[in-house]
């Protein structure tokens, strides 16, 4: 798929038909990650997948959000061992572990699947039930499914977007 195409093709799917997916299709998704640029090419985030019955009831336990994916993606950035900006007010971990997060979203969408970037949960909570290292913070959650024949279409606003002019300022 062309870029553009991707990126006006995926959308947040909120309903999964459950159906397992390929492990290519998987590891299309998490080579992407792996690819994606961060500060200073550290590489400081991780990504834990959630697909066995008892990792997914997990995730049940954290957030109402995973709609029925068979495999959800836990991104997280460790700030303890990411680039600090001048100033020393910014880190880049979280900002990493977005890239990281953001390429698997559009990787998902060239490999077949769809995806949802979940925010509805404690990141404390989901690094306690899944006992994530301490020194790492969730971003986000990823749900990877293939979208149920019903209700899991994109929602009407997908498409509605501001004009570029209300968005960018040219300096």
């Amino acid at each position: 798929m062309e870029f553009m195409e991707v990126v006006k093709k995926r959308y947040a799917c909120k309903k999964y038909d459950g159906a397992p997916i390929d492990p290519a299709q998987l590891d299309a998704v998490l080579e992407a990650g792996r690819l994606a640029p961060t500060a200073k090419d550290e590489q400081e985030h991780h990504v834990y997948v959630a697909e066995s019955p008892e990792a997914l009831a997990k995730v049940d336990q954290v957030t109402p959000c995973r709609y029925g994916a068979p495999a959800v993606l836990i991104v997280t950035g460790n700030a303890a061992k990411s680039f600090v900006y001048p100033g020393g007010q910014l880190n880049a971990g979280l900002e990493d572990a977005a890239i990281v997060a953001t390429h698997m979203m559009l990787a998902a969408t060239d490999a077949g699947l769809e995806s949802v970037w979940v925010n509805n949960f404690n990141p404390a909570e989901v690094s306690k039930v899944f006992g994530l290292p301490e020194d790492e913070t969730v971003l986000m959650l990823l749900d990877l499914g293939h979208a149920a024949a019903e209700g899991g279409a994109p929602l009407e606003k997908h498409t509605i977007r501001k004009p570029l002019d209300q968005l960018v300022t040219r300096l």
